[in-house]
């Protein structure tokens, strides 16, 4: 019987556990939504433009520090058409982190579409805290 009392007591500890482990991997409360530009191709930096063209063919997120803005950069590697965009869903921060979420827009339907293909990407300038930028999944 004291063997069986054990069992269940050691499989209930490795619940908590477990249950504790998972809560880690929860996404921390929301603080404030954070306010941010989206950088026009035209006013890409150059080091940030050079990074870009050496990860575009395959999807990526990365950020890039000036030490006055944080850019967030996120790319959707090739697409086989042209007549894509990509719309910010949120940019916000949590206490220790800065939550961006987006998405890829297709082209629209009856829209003439390029036949050649593409590299989706957007470039977002924030103020440059001290955070960790992280990228929920939606």
């Amino acid at each position: 019987m004291k063997k069986f009392v054990w069992m269940g007591a050691a499989l209930l500890a490795a619940a908590f556990i477990l249950w504790g482990c998972g809560s880690i991997h929860t996404t921390e409360a929301k603080l404030s939504d954070l306010d941010y530009t989206v950088v026009s191709n035209d006013n890409i930096e150059e080091d940030i433009q050079k990074l870009i063209d050496e990860k575009k063919e395959n999807p990526f997120q990365m950020t890039y520090s000036d030490g006055n803005y944080k850019y967030i950069v996120i790319g959707y590697g090739r697409q086989e058409t042209g007549g894509y965009s990509i719309q910010v869903q949120e940019v916000y921060d949590t206490e220790n982190t800065i939550c961006v979420s987006t998405d890829l827009l297709g082209p629209q339907k009856g829209e003439e579409q390029v036949m050649e293909p593409s590299y989706p990407y957007i470039v977002i300038k924030i103020e440059n805290l001290d955070k960790t930028v992280v990228f929920p999944e939606s």
